[in-house]
């Protein structure tokens, strides 16, 4: 739940952020056709970004490889447009449209169907490619998957919709047109890095016989680095925007500043901005959610689990013994065995609650590799995809159980045959 919840965030919010703005700087400039411009490149990316993952769900190789690079110089190109034809013509709040209003409008549409064609297609193919560990779509596994991916999403609209209420109600308009130039300018920044990196890496495809050196492209060089080595930075910058535009709109609402002629108006002129502090608060704390999941719950789903220290064991000509004594406390316990080739194999032991059997396995399973598993809080949890294993099972194929390996009791020790060890390398190579 926890990968989703952070990744969708993160493919969406610059998006959802600057396509959010776009709309409500067409709609304050052009009023309804504005806005219906707008809405036509939203429908566009959307529909495109289906048929796109349609296509991408059957068959990728029909999908170019540098794909993606098309689609980064057409948000470049148009972001650039954008602005420049923003600074000209985007001035006059409810204004006439004209020839260069046209222009301003289309190209808004365009670079919102851009971005929602470059983000969305990956977005809407998660459902179709969650781990259920074999269990299909009815699962645990893919419904806590589907949780995560829809609250995304539901907190994205959300923010969506009060961030453009309050993209409404900042004065003047050029305010807002600076805070969404700049956070275009920021993007196509990104857009245009990573447009460049074939350019100087492989440009076969450019027909062109540039060859990336320092001494030759150290700009350019460093503009990749940049953008390809800290992508998260125009996040976090497009975030420090929008954490702006909110608070000017909290402030702009603190108190009255129209005039009104009786006390009654006046309350319904505080009442009004009430509501949109209220708005602009309910804003700041999706922003808040968006920052805790980009970081905290990134940072922890993301972390690196070390795996506990191998324990001892006696090798006894053909045979491994381990005591039955070291293993009955009901905790997981790992052992290591080093191969003629040099490879670690490791497997472990856990007493089943309420019985006399051991969960035994490999430290690996068919679904997730040799990631291995650790105990977290008394249960047993794959150390990749986080799911917890029922300690009951261990021992029994299916789903991310640990690969089953026989055991034999004799004599107050569990006796593992060597060759069945040395079978499992195949699994740690």
């Amino acid at each position: 739940m926890l990968k989703y919840l952070w990744t969708v965030t993160e493919d969406l919010f610059v998006v959802v952020t600057l396509v959010t703005w776009i709309h409500a700087v067409l709609g304050r400039l052009y009023g309804k056709p504005g806005r219906r411009f707008n809405a036509a490149g939203i429908i566009a990316g959307v529909v495109a970004s289906a048929a796109l993952a349609a296509v991408k769900g059957t068959s990728n190789r029909i999908i170019s490889s540098h794909w993606n690079h098309y689609i980064f110089a057409a948000i470049t190109l148009l972001s650039l447009l954008f602005v420049l034809l923003c600074l000209i013509f985007g001035r006059k709040e409810d204004g006439g449209r004209g020839v260069g209003g046209t222009l301003l409008c289309l190209f808004g549409a365009g670079l919102s169907a851009a971005h929602i064609f470059y983000a969305l297609p990956g977005v809407m193919l998660y459902p179709f490619n969650f781990n259920t560990m074999g269990e299909g779509y009815l699962s645990t596994y893919y419904m806590t998957r589907m949780a995560g991916w829809l609250l995304a999403l539901l907190l994205l609209l959300v923010y969506s919709r009060t961030l453009y209420r309050c993209a409404l109600h900042i004065k003047p308009l050029g305010t807002l047109s600076a805070l969404l130039c700049g956070g275009v300018l920021v993007n196509a920044f990104y857009s245009g890095g990573r447009f460049f990196a074939p350019w100087v890496t492989r440009a076969k495809w450019l027909k062109w016989p540039v060859r990336y050196s320092k001494e030759s492209h150290a700009l350019i060089g460093n503009w990749l680095s940049v953008t390809v080595n800290h992508s998260m930075l125009f996040i976090w910058l497009i975030f420090v925007l929008a954490a702006a535009s909110l608070v000017i709109c909290f402030i702009q609402n603190t108190r009255v500043t129209e005039p009104w002629d009786n006390p009654a108006q006046h309350r319904k002129l505080r009442a009004r901005n009430r509501s949109y502090r209220r708005t602009a608060c309910v804003a700041f704390a999706g922003l808040i959610v968006f920052a805790l999941c980009l970081s905290v719950v990134k940072d922890y789903d993301t972390r690196v689990i070390e795996l506990s220290a191998p324990e001892t064991y006696t090798v006894d000509g053909d045979k491994i013994l381990v005591p039955m004594d070291a293993v009955n406390d009901f905790h997981l316990h790992r052992f290591e065995y080093t191969t003629e080739n040099n490879v670690n194999v490791r497997w472990i032991v856990v007493r089943k609650p309420n019985s006399a059997a051991y969960g035994v396995g490999l430290d690996a399973c068919d679904v997730c590799g040799n990631a291995g598993y650790y105990e977290r809080n008394g249960l047993v949890v794959c150390r990749r995809c986080d799911v917890v294993m029922n300690t009951s099972t261990i021992g029994f194929k299916g789903g991310c159980n640990p690969i089953p390996l026989s055991y034999e009791v004799e004599d107050g020790n569990l006796v593992f045959a060597l060759a069945d060890i040395v079978a499992g390398e195949r699994e740690f190579k």
